[in-house]
């Protein structure tokens, strides 16, 4: 049977000082939470202590868990079991950015299926983790309504995908003032991840008409704003990045993304590479890559960016997509190569092949070589 399945949370709550209804939305999965965090942001701009005393005042009581790194890896993973089992944590708030929601997945899974993170590399959890409340500080992965986590195995140096409609989080609740502490290169950052996100999740093999809306959407939002939100910063701006990314989110979620994910994930599993810096690095030239197979998307993703290409061929309208899309990223003031973010020329072909075992190669609209990657990457080395 030939068929579509689009998969969200249950509820997504949105506006200004949503944050102090998490307690009386968090109440009825039980009284004791634990909050999966970052080491020092969230405590620094002051969204913990929010999140905290509006569990409080419910009669909820937070265990902190900060110690979710950049990067989420294995041994912190393990770390959040072992207190959640503990404490027996009724449920999760996440409070972050991606790392802390994929880190807040991948525990709440281990917690209800048992086993180690590791084992869930190759298998499929068979139920629900403790349900999850996901919170998010910054405008960019899209993780609160999303179905992935991905956590880093630093001894084998590689990104483990996982993706399971059992860690989507039961609620996502979007508060755009928590996102205004948001410095400049990571406001770019993870609005450029929200870009490819929906950009990837448009032109993905999976790709489907509700995805379609959402992504297209996203696309919209995202690139009318994201100059503003680094360069301003303001609230509308920020309100609307928020809404963008995760109309993203709902986006790849269901569609999955493609080549630039495939390609990013090395650059942060060998050479640290913030994940959403690594997507904009990659995105104007695996887009060229792509242009040709899918020109038909370009164009119209051409159109949701603003452009007018009444009276143009598919492929000028498709070549001024790539264009206009390099053009956003120059504005945004992030690395523009690889050099600059310390990734090792000589390593090219073991990222490459490392890419190409990624499941999100499968989904590209164009199939690639491992020399074509090589190549890739070398022109933006």
């Amino acid at each position: 049977m030939d068929y579509s399945v689009f998969q969200c949370p249950k509820k997504i709550i949105y506006g200004k000082n949503t944050v102090n209804v998490i307690g009386s939305e968090a109440a009825v999965f039980g009284n004791k939470a634990m909050i999966v965090t970052g080491k020092h942001s969230s405590k620094k701009t002051g969204a913990l202590d929010k999140v905290y005393d509006s569990l409080k005042n419910q009669r909820v009581d937070p265990v902190i868990f900060n110690k979710v790194e950049s990067d989420p890896s294995v041994f912190t993973v393990r770390e959040g079991v072992k207190v959640g089992k503990e404490e027996k944590v009724d449920f999760i708030v996440a409070l972050g950015g991606g790392s802390a929601m994929d880190a807040a997945k991948a525990i709440s899974m281990v917690i209800g299926n048992g086993g180690d993170i590791l084992d869930y590399e190759k298998i499929q959890p068979k139920t629900y983790g403790v349900p999850i409340i996901a919170v998010p500080t910054t405008a960019g992965t899209g993780s609160e309504v999303s179905k992935f986590s991905i956590i880093t195995d630093t001894e084998r140096k590689i990104k483990m995908l996982i993706s399971s409609n059992f860690i989507i989080p039961e609620i996502a609740i979007l508060d755009p003032l928590l996102t205004m502490m948001m410095p400049p290169q990571v406001t770019a950052a993870t609005g450029m991840d929200a870009f490819t996100h929906a950009i990837e999740a448009y032109i993905s093999k999976a790709a489907q008409p509700m995805s379609d809306i959402f992504a297209i959407k996203a696309i919209r939002l995202i690139s009318s704003n994201i100059a503003r939100s680094v360069l301003k910063g303001d609230i509308e701006a920020r309100e609307n990045m928020l809404l963008g990314q995760m109309y993203a989110g709902l986006a790849f979620s269901n569609a999955s993304t493609a080549l630039v994910h495939s390609m990013s994930r090395p650059l942060g599993a060998y050479y640290k590479v913030p994940h959403g810096m690594a997507n904009a690095i990659l995105l104007t030239e695996v887009m060229k890559f792509n242009r040709a197979s899918c020109a038909e998307k370009f164009k119209v993703i051409a159109e949701a960016m603003g452009e007018n290409v009444e009276g143009k061929s598919v492929r000028e309208a498709s070549l001024i997509a790539v264009d206009t899309i390099r053009s956003i990223f120059l504005d945004t003031g992030l690395p523009v190569s690889l050099k600059e973010v310390g990734v090792d020329k000589n390593n090219f072909r073991k990222m490459a092949e490392d890419a190409m075992e990624s499941k999100t190669t499968a989904l590209n609209p164009r199939k690639p070589t491992v020399e074509q990657l090589v190549e890739i990457y070398e022109k933006i080395y």
